[in-house]
């Protein structure tokens, strides 16, 4: 690993279950320590975990899932807590929420999918929905991780990850 800090990304959903827990292990995963993933929840139910579908749609990828952990969004914004570069709202409740204040006032965007939690059929085709999910995230963090330098200073972050939601919509 070099000597630069890594970019710490925080994504946040309503629960922490699943499209935020699949977010911050593709990052974890695809970032080679340039980049440092964590996710958190606006309103995590009490005893909340990741989605087990969540789960076994990053195993089956060969993606750990060691770490993962359903919590809330306040983990980050207190005193002690890892100060963040970027923070992506990866469901449209979130995104409309006012967040807590957060240490070093990151950059921002919004990368929304449709909640995979909500597929109604058989376990097959539920967990078929997590992976679509996670395909569509993996894109887009692929996208993230491959911006050149000058994209990632903290000048431009918000802008680069802005546009990346846009690209993904224009492509399909």
């Amino acid at each position: 690993m070099s000597d630069i800090e890594p970019i710490n990304v925080l994504f946040l959903c309503t629960h922490n279950s699943a499209r935020s827990i699949l977010s911050e292990a593709l990052l974890n995963d695809l970032g080679k320590g340039r980049f440092r993933g964590y996710s958190a929840g606006s309103s995590p139910r009490e005893n909340q975990t990741p989605n087990p579908l969540a789960i076994r749609a990053l195993e089956s990828a060969g993606i750990s899932t060691a770490d993962l952990s359903s919590k809330s969004w306040d983990v980050f914004s207190g005193e002690g807590a890892p100060e963040m570069d970027l923070i992506i709202t990866v469901c449209d409740n979130a995104a409309g929420e006012v967040c807590p204040v957060w240490v070093g006032h990151p950059a921002t965007a919004h990368w929304g999918y449709p909640d995979p939690s909500d597929t109604r059929g058989d376990d097959a085709q539920r967990l078929e929905a997590f992976k679509k999910t996670m395909m569509q995230i993996r894109r887009r963090v692929e996208l993230l991780i491959s911006l050149p330098e000058e994209k990632l200073r903290r000048s431009a972050l918000e802008a680069s990850a802005r546009h990346l939601a846009v690209v993904d919509r224009v492509e399909k």
